[in-house]
């Protein structure tokens, strides 16, 4: 009898104990995902080469092994402005720290992380199949093109369990919202020099674009030693990308602030309604990139971006408001 790629249930939960299983279950933990895939075990062989009188492969013993996994969720609030969104603990999971109960506005803010890092425990159950992960670190990507819904993407990286037979776990999915369309109702325009306090953006130069792309630029990787085995992480550069509608003198201070390193702020506002509405911003960017675009016969000016920390864990703040 086939199994099925639909009849996939994913359970994720921050762990208490780095690499102890934290045991998550359908009812609190389940992850409303897309865009899904997964190696359960990714192994190194160590290889014999010993001579011999003729051509083949030699023999290799089988060495370290983790286990990888990806998948996309939508990049929405919670439907309540004080209440962490679905995704938080994903991003606690990704060396974020969240701070929950701000008020004036009410909203939750995530900020990168260097210290404490939280770990989680991943269960994929695979129509029938379950594959575990434990002490598993999270490196994020964000989307939001227009036209589009926007979404995070994870890749976790973990140490791995013996999968077990098992029935799938039964997904309650109600924390998890739906988002807004990217479109000209629901966004603002992208900001270059704005300043953020207390859930506003103020100022700044507004840009027309087709949206952005973020890349947070985790180092996640599997450290084995003689005696332990875990994941860590070591270090991130986040980095954005979008295209930009300028005017000729725009896109000349555009390539003379890359030339000169110049730093300004970045924000970007997706949403308008209390519940549902998500902010960007980064105090310190700095254009490191660009490159002539189009989109249909128009002049677009393709952008890369670098989110440089100012005080320490402060590149990139994301609100739900």
């Amino acid at each position: 009898m086939p199994r099925y790629i639909k009849k996939t249930v994913i359970l994720a939960k921050l762990e208490t104990t780095a690499g102890t299983d934290a045991v998550p279950t359908g009812a609190a933990n389940a992850i409303k995902a897309f865009d899904m895939s997964i190696t359960p075990l990714e192994m190194s062989s160590i290889n014999l080469p010993f001579l011999s009188a003729h051509f083949g492969a030699s023999v290799s013993l089988p060495g370290t092994y983790f286990s990888k996994c990806t998948f996309s969720v939508a990049f929405a609030g919670s439907g309540v402005a004080a209440t962490a969104p679905a995704w938080g603990s994903l991003l606690v999971g990704s060396a974020h720290s969240e701070s929950t109960g701000l008020t004036t506005p009410a909203r939750v803010e995530y900020l990168p992380a260097s210290d404490s890092l939280k770990t989680m425990t991943i269960y994929w159950h695979d129509d029938g199949l379950l594959h575990k992960m434990v002490g598993a670190m999270g490196a994020p990507k964000l989307s939001a093109k227009a036209g589009e819904v926007a979404k995070l993407t994870f890749e976790f990286t973990g140490l791995h369990l013996p999968p077990v037979v098992v029935s799938n776990a039964v997904p309650t999915l109600t924390a998890w919202k739906n988002p807004v369309a990217i479109v000209k109702a629901n966004v603002t325009d992208i900001l270059l020099g704005c300043t953020y306090a207390a859930g506003a953006l103020t100022g700044g130069t507004p840009y027309n674009t087709s949206g952005l792309t973020l890349d947070w630029g985790h180092q996640v990787e599997f450290d084995p030693l003689l005696t332990t085995e875990e994941v860590g992480m070591s270090d991130r550069k986040i980095k954005v990308n979008f295209s930009a509608q300028m005017s000729a003198a725009e896109e000349e201070a555009a390539i003379a602030a890359i030339k000169a390193g110049s730093i300004q702020s970045f924000g970007f506002v997706l949403g308008t309604v209390s519940g549902n509405k998500l902010m960007l911003h980064a105090p310190a960017m700095r254009l490191i990139g660009h490159k002539k675009d189009e989109s249909k016969g128009k002049r677009m000016v393709a952008l890369d971006l670098e989110l440089d920390p100012v005080n320490g864990n402060d590149e990139l703040r994301i609100i739900s408001l």
